[in-house]
């Protein structure tokens, strides 16, 4: 559904109607714009959300991934930029600044209000990964000696400014957490509710109808479930899922509420540490950083930094590319007594890098996804050894006997035949070995697997070819 409203909006942005692009897009829910956005490549993005209504702009800007951010900002006018990131929920503000460069970073906290820049650099202040630097500050805190009406009223002032208001956190004249209601309990207890028909023993239930004049320290619950600002942001995370809570409140050490931990949040969190926990398990962890800082380089760095990573491999692969060439000019006699022997070199070449490439992709993606464990590498690496051989014994035995059938030589075809096996097993084990090398070396695994394994492939299948045939010259 989201892909249809995609290409819909690219056909618009391409023909230019603007005016039916923001009518399309006036009509869509906020979670359908989301999912399309991410449809969209980075300069439509930037057509379509200039044409949001700004609130609607806003709402998506603070839930886009920090990559989808920037690209924004840069399109922005610095007083656009410094609206959207004054405008940003604290939270949502200090995941965009951590990612920024620290000149860009700096440059928006110096315009941010000064709310707005005490509240980010608080959460700043905090260690990463806890819940003191992912907690928001737009929060609604009431007092316990408010009356119902005066709480109601407060929430009716700050409600549109704030995170979430359906959980309320109720502290004393000294700001610590002494308990916790929600928005329905307070209207139950306004008399815009009902009595309580279920017979549930809750505190707000049990009051059933009373008037404006009751004070919220009555009704509030005083059970709080409550985290601190150094508590891990998997464990917060963990909290709000098992006691399927919007918010848990975050306090000091003096038991002070200074933020709160809303679902959304949450749910960002457990995403983002199952993929950890998977390079954890895999010993991956430092890999997967390293990892992210080479793609970004590969793809985005500058024309002589890709060069760095990607030249001297192939250089070196050139080099000993050109061993395949001695090897081909030691066995040219045997290539001009029997000229049917050069016919099956590119197929027994092309054979080995497919089985060579497949191995390698088999090995990247156990490793991503937890099957493989670095730590553990040699148990899968001899079930590939033996996938490889039994692969290529069939083709082989398939090239051979194609081989003695074309070309009338049967000692020819098992040579083929045997090169063939010999080639996709090496080729099966070098798709393997070479990037669990790479990344044991530290060294860029994505750039150098396939040209290493690709030439050291071809130099061992050429040996291989050229002594099997040679060993069965006299009977070919």
């Amino acid at each position: 559904m989201t892909e249809s409203i995609a290409k819909e909006i690219s056909i618009l942005i391409k023909d230019k109607a603007f005016e039916n692009l923001k009518s399309l897009l006036a009509g869509l829910e906020e979670m359908e714009l989301l999912q399309a956005f991410y449809d969209l490549d980075n300069k439509e993005q930037v057509v379509a959300f200039r044409l949001l209504a700004k609130n609607v702009a806003l709402a998506i800007f603070e839930q886009l991934d920090t990559d989808a951010q920037e690209n924004l900002l840069h399109s922005f006018t610095d007083e656009t930029t410094k609206e959207y990131v004054n405008e940003m929920a604290p939270d949502d503000r200090v995941k965009l600044l951590e990612e920024l460069p620290a000149s860009v970073a700096q440059k928006l906290i110096a315009s941010l209000s000064p709310e707005e820049r005490d509240s980010t650099n608080l959460l700043m202040g905090y260690a990463p990964q806890t819940a003191g630097r992912i907690m928001t500050t737009e929060f609604i805190s009431l007092r316990r000696d408010m009356t119902v009406e005066q709480a109601l009223e407060k929430i009716s002032i700050q409600a549109e400014d704030k995170e979430t208001v359906y959980t309320l956190f109720v502290t004393d004249s000294e700001k610590k957490l002494e308990g916790v209601l929600t928005l329905k309990g307070l209207l139950i207890a306004r008399g815009l509710g009902g009595a309580n028909k279920t017979g549930s023993t809750n505190t707000i239930a049990t009051i059933g109808k009373t008037d404006g004049n009751t004070l919220v320290g009555n009704i509030m619950s005083k059970n709080a479930i409550s985290v601190s600002t150094c508590t891990d942001q998997e464990e917060v995370a963990k909290t709000l899922q098992e006691l399927d809570l919007l918010a848990v409140p975050v306090v000091d050490n003096e038991g002070r509420l200074v933020g709160i931990v809303t679902i959304d949040d949450a749910i960002d969190i457990l995403r983002d540490e199952v993929t950890e926990d998977i390079f954890d398990q895999a010993g991956l962890a430092a890999i997967n950083d390293n990892e992210s800082d080479r793609s970004e380089v590969l793809i985005n760095g500058s024309l002589w930094r890709i060069w760095k990573v990607r030249l001297p491999i192939l250089v070196a692969t050139l080099a000993l590319g050109m061993v395949s060439g001695l090897v081909i000019g030691e066995f040219e006699d045997t290539l001009e007594a029997i000229a049917g022997v050069a016919i099956f070199i590119p197929v027994i070449m092309g054979m080995g890098g497919n089985i060579g490439t497949q191995s390698s992709t088999v090995f990247s993606r156990g490793v991503v996804l937890g099957h493989i464990q670095i730590n553990k590498f040699w148990q899968p690496f001899l079930k590939e050894i033996g996938v490889g051989l039994s692969i290529g014994t069939l083709v082989g035995i398939i090239s051979g006997v194609v081989a003695s059938f074309w070309l009338g030589m049967p000692m020819l075809g098992l040579a083929v035949g045997l090169a063939m096996m010999i080639t996709m097993t090496i080729a099966t084990l070098l798709g393997f070995f070479v990037p669990y090398v790479l990344i044991k070396l530290k060294l860029d695994q994505a750039a150098g697997s396939a040209p290493i394994i690709t030439t050291i492939k071809d130099i061992v299948a050429l040996v291989i070819y050229f002594v099997c045939v040679s060993a069965f010259m006299e009977a070919i």
